[in-house]
């Protein structure tokens, strides 16, 4: 999803750098680590250090089968609610104040019968793909709000947010 959000922002990950791909906009470096989700940590961490960056100072963002396909959850800090990828970044930069957006692509049909891994790396259904759109467009427009606002902005703009018109409360 990377990819794709950096593409609607017209920017390209063309530099590698402690095992990342990396691209810079703005005084902004976006970072997709190359290594395995549940050790992505030390990537992250090997960038801080070499760039002098405090965890608060990263954002994060990952996909999140525990969320309905579309929906956007922002935190401050926090522990990893059971995602390997980011339980490796907090234990990598030794705190849990590190800001996240977790896109939500929901959990796997019912009459699934691989490993989960198989599930959130498999393409999206035709018939997702609107959503899927959305939710990209909605997590860069997320990322530049914490750019200029901070996550307590993007907690309050997009944590309540339906993405679907059938999902605006009664």
């Amino acid at each position: 999803m990377i990819d794709h959000l950096c593409g609607a922002r017209g920017l390209r990950l063309e530099r590698e750098e402690c095992r990342s791909r990396l691209g810079e906009a703005d005084g902004v470096l976006y970072c997709q680590p190359q290594t395995f989700m549940n050790r992505s940590g030390s990537s992250l961490r090997c960038l801080a250090e070499r760039y002098g960056l405090e965890a608060g100072s990263i954002l994060v963002l990952y996909d999140e089968v525990a969320l309905p396909l579309g929906r956007l959850r922002a935190r401050g800090r926090g522990g990893p609610a059971g995602h390997r990828g980011m339980e490796s970044v907090i234990e990598s930069l030794r705190t849990d104040e590190v800001p996240r957006i977790r896109m939500g692509i929901g959990p796997p049909p019912s009459d699934w019968a691989g490993e989960l891994s198989e599930y959130v790396l498999s393409p999206f259904a035709p018939a997702e793909q609107e959503t899927v759109e959305a939710l990209i467009e909605r997590a860069a427009t997320a990322v530049a709000v914490w750019i200029q606002e901070g996550i307590a902005a993007v907690m309050n703009r997009f944590n309540a947010e339906p993405l679907r018109p059938d999902e605006v409360p009664g």
